[in-house]
């Protein structure tokens, strides 16, 4: 009999995944693994279209997502028909649009056209893009609320880390005086590998490549700029300010050395690329930690530390990328839009 009641009570929400590379295919994979979980919740997740960057497959009675990721895997694409994100925003019928696309903090990318797409025809978008909010983050949250749109990014900061959510919401009647922490594990991995190994930034950025924890083209990670687009979006959808990366006072960790941080460690630190926003001031630079302070973490990980008026300090740690963490950030937005209807 509660079986009966909870599928009677089901409410179905449609959504078209747009961009199907790791984080799409991570969202895919958390979909499939979480349908009994968002059944419990009372919400069926129908995915009605998956895009790539060679076109589409749509179905309304749902995609076939197992197949859509084997196809993928394999090499192949979810191509079916000729359609871009755009096209199918506006020709099928969904009320969500989860914009998983590449960053572009140049134009906002295909990301860009897809949100404002998605509000101009109603429709809610969750997204793990931080291209088009670093560059047009008020214009978006304008046309969202002109179209009655849900609006979530957790996924954009931190990967599974919850500070945004955490920040508006958990922590709701703060006053919060400044985020600060490491926010790219890159660069984290690096500078925890120079110094155990106590190798050059060239060779470690060159291990880093291999393991595939760097991309081809790191430029983005080690200058700090995924850092800095990273504070844009705090300092904005957090603090309130109207930022752009134009904002952020930048400095990466190339000219970082064996002996500066062999030298912090002897003193009791590390060396962090250390992003740090308030509403006074947004900056990105490699600091000294102490080494038992809660951001002095290694590897891969990423860790936030919100300064608070009534709680104090509160620290977060987690891995900051991957495609099923990012994708567990993009769950938590689905379940806190859909999830108390």
């Amino acid at each position: 009999m509660k079986k009966h009641r909870r599928f009677e009570n089901m409410k179905t929400v449609r959504c078209s995944i747009l961009g199907f590379g790791a984080i799409g295919q991570g969202v895919a994979e958390v979909l499939l693994m979480k349908k009994e979980y968002l059944e419990s919740i009372g919400l069926e997740v129908l995915v009605v279209a998956v895009v790539d960057s060679k076109g589409a497959t749509v179905n309304p009675e749902g995609v076939d997502l197992a197949d859509c990721l084997s196809r993928k895997r394999t090499g192949g694409t979810v191509a079916i028909d000729k359609l871009t994100g755009v096209e199918v925003i506006r020709s099928v019928d969904h009320e969500l649009v989860i914009e998983t696309t590449p960053t572009n903090i140049v134009t906002g990318g295909a990301g860009l056209q897809n949100m404002i797409a998605a509000f101009e025809t109603g429709k809610d978008v969750i997204t793990s893009n931080k291209g088009p909010l670093t560059l047009k983050y008020r214009e978006l949250m304008e046309a969202a609320k002109a179209a009655g749109s849900n609006f979530r990014f957790e996924a954009t900061v931190g990967g599974s880390m919850p500070i945004i959510n955490l920040a508006n919401e958990v922590l709701a009647g703060n006053k919060l005086r400044s985020i600060k922490g490491i926010l790219n594990g890159t660069c984290n991995y690096i500078l925890t590998r120079m110094l155990e190994e106590r190798a050059s930034y060239k060779d470690i950025l060159a291990e880093s490549m291999e393991l595939g924890i760097a991309e081809t083209d790191p430029t983005y990670d080690v200058e700090g700029i995924d850092t800095a687009c990273k504070l844009v979006i705090l300092a904005n959808s957090i603090f309130g300010l109207d930022a752009t990366y134009r904002d952020v006072e930048v400095t990466g960790i190339t000219k970082i050395t064996p002996e500066a941080l062999e030298m912090a460690y002897e003193r009791g630190h590390v060396i962090k690329l250390i992003g740090e926003v308030s509403r006074e001031r947004i900056h990105v630079a490699p600091r000294l930690v102490p080494i038992n302070h809660p951001l002095a973490v290694k590897g891969t990980l990423n860790v936030a530390s919100i300064d608070t008026e009534l709680a104090g300090e509160i620290t977060v740690t987690g891995k900051g990328a991957g495609p099923i963490e990012t994708a567990s950030a993009v769950l938590s937005d689905l379940v806190a839009i859909y999830g108390n209807r």
